[in-house]
């Protein structure tokens, strides 16, 4: 079952179980893969990569605009962006440990050959791709910063 369907299937879940703030944070994905299937230039099916492109953005914007409402003070904004975030990341694929990415990226170091900092690019190249939906960009840079440093 692919990312939509499932998605598809627990906003009926959702809506039956009158859980309002899981129907909202699903609807938002929803209506972002049907963004992204109408977009000039794409396939009207979108890939499980894209798909989980998607869910990250979307939760990488929720945790941020808590952060936000964190710091305004408006705890009840806060809360359901974090609720939000926490009902979208259940379709992403577990997170790596950093012991996992730490020898995931090693490998990766060594199959492409890089030496030194200036070689980084090569390295970011494989690392997102393989890493995709698994570890965050932010931590795979610096991951590749520190073992080729």
């Amino acid at each position: 079952m692919s990312l939509t369907e499932q998605i598809a299937a627990d906003l009926i879940k959702a809506m039956k179980g009158n859980d309002k703030v899981a129907l909202e944070a699903i609807r938002a994905a929803k209506t972002a893969f049907l963004l992204a299937k109408s977009e000039k230039g794409t396939d009207s099916v979108l890939s499980g990569e894209e798909e989980l492109k998607i869910i990250q953005k979307l939760v990488k914007q929720r945790r941020e605009s808590a952060a936000i409402y964190k710091e305004n003070n408006r705890q009840d904004l806060s809360e359901k962006e974090t609720i939000e975030a926490d009902v979208l990341e259940k379709y992403l694929p577990a997170r790596l440990s950093d012991e996992e990415l730490t020898r995931i990226v090693k490998a990766i170091i060594e199959r492409t050959g890089a030496k030194s900092l200036a070689e980084m690019g090569k390295v970011m190249g494989v690392a997102t791709k393989e890493l995709a939906g698994k570890a965050d960009g932010k931590d795979i840079s610096v991951k590749v910063k520190q073992l080729l440093g």
